[in-house]
């Protein structure tokens, strides 16, 4: 298999909300603009993708990473976040974040990749509320 990871491009947009129901058309192009999306082709064809956003305006973090669920349990989650990781290092950055519900299963697999928990978000507040947020970190100073 033939693994190639680059910055999202706004003909990725069919593909990009397949799987992405959060984001709106407008966020998307800004992340596009920003290269703060990427997108994980297997064999050429998109397979995952992963946009962030700096949280206080000075560190990565990861608001989605989301693999096709024909593409899971095969290591290409893991080979994107180490990508996003290594172009956040090349940018200066040290520290890296990200976020699941406390409710989801994500949480083992940012553990299993060295993030450690740092903290948690409650939203109780109607409309909004959701399972506690869990805030997961990783020093990224050096290569693993």
């Amino acid at each position: 298999m033939n693994i190639r990871i680059r910055y999202a491009r706004p003909e990725d947009a069919d593909f990009w909300f397949s799987l992405d129901g959060h984001l709106s058309r407008e966020a998307f192009k800004d992340k596009v603009r920003d290269r703060m999306a990427y997108v994980l082709l297997c064999d050429g064809q998109p397979a995952g993708l992963l946009r962030y956003n700096l949280f206080w305006d000075e560190h990565p973090f990861c608001t989605l990473l989301h693999i096709a669920p024909d593409r899971q349990r095969q290591g290409l989650g893991a080979r994107l976040l180490r990508h996003w990781e290594k172009d956040m290092r090349a940018r200066g950055y040290g520290l890296a974040l990200t976020s699941t519900q406390a409710d989801e299963d994500a949480q083992h697999f940012y553990r299993k990749m060295g993030y450690r928990d740092c903290g948690g978000l409650v939203l109780d507040v109607p409309p909004w509320t959701q399972p506690m947020e869990l805030i997961l970190c990783r020093d990224i100073r050096e290569e693993d």
